[in-house]
């Protein structure tokens, strides 16, 4: 029997470019990852945000109707825009707070939440954090200015 030496060049590259596309596949499919999973948060953060803005806007309306009516200032009270703001939170789905400025005519809410994450939970993080913000400011006696 004759042993044949298999005899191969020094720099060999054979099945080099098996190795680079397997690279390029995992990195581009990172790269969609990304794209797909940040584009799902910031639909995310929209959300809250016009979620926020219409509790905003539904506790502004909870004036305070004592001194509403003797003309003594236009204000909300607090625990009922608190309340308006948290029932709109309710009905949309979302959670959050709520807070009234010290001189009652300026509301905040933030809303909070999570979405679920399609690729990078193969790389751990399972979830993303959202948070949407809005104010509503009272507006009383302002008037739109002229036009033209």
């Amino acid at each position: 029997m004759i042993l044949r030496r298999i005899v191969r060049a020094p720099y060999d590259d054979r099945g080099g470019v098996t190795v680079f596309v397997a690279i390029c596949v995992v990195a581009l499919i990172g790269i969609i990852g990304v794209a797909v999973d940040g584009g799902r948060k910031m639909r995310a953060t929209e959300r809250a945000d016009y979620i926020a803005g219409e509790a905003a806007r539904a506790a502004g309306q909870a004036i305070d109707p004592a001194q509403a009516i003797n003309g003594t200032a236009i204000v909300v009270n607090p625990e009922d825009a608190a309340a308006a703001a948290q029932a709109y939170l309710r009905s949309a789905g979302a959670t959050g707070t709520v807070s009234v400025s010290g001189d009652s005519k300026a509301l905040t809410v933030t809303v909070t939440g999570s979405i679920d994450t399609t690729f990078l939970s193969a790389v751990g993080i399972g979830s993303l954090s959202v948070t949407g913000h809005a104010t509503a400011t009272l507006l009383h006696g302002v008037t739109a200015p002229e036009g033209n």
